[in-house]
């Protein structure tokens, strides 16, 4: 269950994979054959992101914007 979700600057990423490592639930994985107008790939989210923001505080280019789901909300 996500109990979150991302956005993430595609065109300001270098493709440096920090974030894929970085990620507890291992739900940020590279991108195999698209890339930015840089010319680099970058990390694309699946289905289970816990908005833990471990992705923004390793992110060197601070592509990420992580936002919370509210919790009520989607219980209803």
């Amino acid at each position: 269950m996500s109990r979150g979700t991302l956005v993430i600057d595609v065109e300001a990423c270098k493709g440096c994979e920090l974030c894929i490592d970085a990620c507890p639930p291992s739900v940020l994985v590279m991108t195999d054959d698209q890339v930015n107008g840089r010319g680099h790939r970058y990390p694309q989210l699946l289905p289970g992101c816990i908005a833990c923001t471990a992705c923004t505080a390793i992110c060197p280019d601070f592509v990420f914007q992580v936002y919370r789901y509210d919790q009520q909300a989607a219980g209803r």
